[in-house]
């Protein structure tokens, strides 16, 4: 008997069973593989450098995946979690997350490994008349995932106006006008800010929105969606061009929603590009 032990303490670590069962690393007779299988929205802090050399602290709803082969039962959920905190004690930052991918596919012995994390992201942005600063957040979405290669993609959704070119060109005065949300994704080389893509998003639209605007700011940003006029498809289409002339972007998948304002739908376009493969 053990000294100091009281009657009936817990059993000390080499007391306990040297093994349990592993049920997640049995066969499973059904012989179907998974694409993708873990955890999703996981809710962690994430830090992000901003170009003019400060930080931006954020939450980030994560999603950590691996492909699971056909002849295994389940995954092993827990070492997804223990994986995101052995890598990252405080919070995840974005050259981080290739390497936590990379442990998620060693630690839980897979062929494929996927790791996402979508947040918001604030910019300061200057109303374009009088200057008033005001935070307009953006949605962000990093994916990475990793098996015999490596892939990262890192998309942004910005909101924007839209004005429609028939609308005003039928009318006697006055055009219809919307909200429309532009998102990019794209593959690229080099360093890419979040920034860099929020201009080029907001640069195909009728005119960007602000989050705050005096009366000569109002004025301008109206009369500046008069004066370009665009259908979803010609959003679309400036990004593109936008994107192709952009020599860090390597690959691009595209859209934009427009809410439209008097009709009970809305208008959407797509367009998916890879540059490597057009030369």
């Amino acid at each position: 008997m053990r000294t100091g032990s009281a009657p009936g303490a817990a059993a000390t670590r080499d007391e306990r069973p040297a093994s349990m069962p592993d049920v997640q690393s049995a066969s499973d007779r059904r012989q179907i593989a998974i694409d993708r299988v873990g955890v999703k929205d996981v809710t962690y802090p994430m830090i992000l450098s901003t170009p003019d050399g400060g930080t931006q602290h954020t939450v980030a709803s994560i999603n950590m995946y691996v492909a699971l082969p056909h002849h295994q039962k389940g995954t092993h959920m827990s070492r997804f979690l223990e994986v995101l905190n052995e890598q990252c004690a405080v919070a995840v930052r974005p050259d981080q997350i290739p390497q936590i991918a990379r442990a998620i596919r060693e630690r839980l012995n897979a062929e494929e490994a996927h790791f996402e994390a979508e947040f918001t992201y604030f910019i300061r942005k200057p109303a374009p008349v009088t200057g008033v600063l005001g935070a307009m957040d953006y949605r962000v979405r990093f994916e990475c995932t990793t098996n015999s290669h490596q892939d990262f993609i890192m998309s942004v959704s910005a909101p924007a106006t839209s004005l429609c070119p028939c609308s005003k060109e039928i009318s006697a005065y006055g055009a219809h006008n919307q909200r429309c949300r532009i998102e990019a994704g794209v593959r690229f080389s080099g360093r890419l800010w979040i920034e860099d893509l929020v201009t080029i998003l907001e640069s195909s639209a009728s005119a960007p929105v602000f989050a705050v605007l005096k009366r000569p700011d109002e004025k301008h940003v109206t009369e500046l969606a008069f004066d370009h006029p665009k259908f979803v498809e010609d959003i679309v289409r400036d990004l593109a061009v936008a994107l192709d002339a952009d020599g860090r972007v390597t690959w691009y998948r595209i859209n934009s929603e427009n809410f439209e304002s008097i009709h009970n739908h809305n208008a959407y376009a797509q367009i998916t590009r890879d540059k490597s493969a057009a030369r």
